[in-house]
This record gives C-alpha cells, sequence and structure tokens, in this order.
C-alpha cells in the first residue's frame, strides 16, 4: 500500500473537492481551490485559461456541472504523487449523448460510445492547485464519434484505452 506523507495527503483530498465541486456544478468551490493565478490546459484542443478570470470563465461557459454525460464512467488507472503535483492516469469511458465543448468544440451529440485515456497533471503552489495539463488522444475520440476515419492513418479508436484497462487488470 502507498504511503503518502502529510503534505500529499492534502493535496490527493484537495484534488478530490476540485474535481467533485467541477461534477457537482459548484464553480465557486472549483475556484476556490486554485491560487490566484491559475491556468488550465487541454493540450488535445488547446482550450482552458491562463489566469483567474480565464480559468473561471473556461470552467463556467464549457466545464463546471456540464461536461459528462450521465452514463460516464471514470476507470482509474494509476496515480503517481510527489510534493508538488499530481499524475493522475484514467480512462474515461460516456456516450456522446450531450454537447461536450471542452473536449469535443462544436460537435453536436452523436450518440456514439467513447472510452478515451487521459492523463491529468495537477500542479500545487502551497496548499491550492495552480495548474491543469490535461492530455487525451484526440484522433481517437474523433474515430469514435465517427469525425475521423483510420483508414491509411496511425490512429485507433477505443482499443489504445482498452488496452490499458486490460493491463491495469493483469
Amino acid at each position: 500500500m502507498v504511503q503518502y506523507s502529510e503534505r500529499q495527503q492534502k493535496m490527493l483530498a484537495l484534488f478530490d473537492k476540485h474535481v467533485n465541486a467541477e461534477v457537482d456544478g459548484d464553480l465557486e468551490t472549483t475556484m476556490a481551490t486554485m491560487t490566484d493565478s491559475p491556468h488550465l490546459v487541454n493540450v488535445a484542443n488547446g482550450l482552458g485559461g491562463a489566469d483567474y478570470v480565464g480559468v473561471k470563465k473556461f470552467y463556467n461557459d464549457h466545464l463546471v456541472g456540464k461536461f459528462f454525460p450521465p452514463d460516464v464512467q471514470m476507470h482509474p488507472i494509476s496515480k503517481t504523487v510527489d510534493d508538488n503535483q499530481i499524475v493522475d492516469e484514467l480512462v474515461l469511458s460516456f456516450t456522446h449523448s450531450m454537447v461536450m465543448s471542452w473536449m469535443l468544440p462544436g460537435v453536436p451529440p452523436t450518440g456514439k460510445k467513447v472510452k478515451v485515456a487521459l492523463a491529468v497533471i495537477v500542479g500545487f503552489d502551497g496548499d491550492k492547485v495552480s495548474h491543469e495539463h490535461i492530455y487525451w488522444d484526440q484522433a481517437s475520440v474523433l474515430v469514435q464519434v465517427g469525425l475521423l476515419k483510420p483508414d491509411g492513418l496511425p490512429v485507433v479508436g477505443s482499443e489504445g484505452a482498452q488496452k490499458i484497462l486490460d493491463l491495469a487488470k493483469s
């Protein structure tokens, strides 16, 4: 079993509070977990915010309380923690049954199933979240929702995420 230091335990608890506030639609609590000058980058599509106002606007317009369809499942794969950041690896699965402007800006719901691996790097400054860098394979998502044909391209649909899930079980 992993033994976390007191600081690491506080970071993990704060990040849980942050994510729960996002899911619950509580913008003020989400922002209260962050520094006065945070940043957030969804690397796959470049969306996010570069300061408190920008991050709050991104959360308000695209994420907090509106980012996951009802059937979403988060499958934890690994979590690495040091004294300044958390790296959270997970697989997200859902039906694209609603607008998800944080992941698929401008794409109306397709009704297609999606399974994608994500890596979330969360930085801390003192006792607050200073940044989030969120990585996923956008080509994989586009294949799964029918917007990219994989023929002749070095891309897969859900197979990459499924491989991670299978390996995590073994």
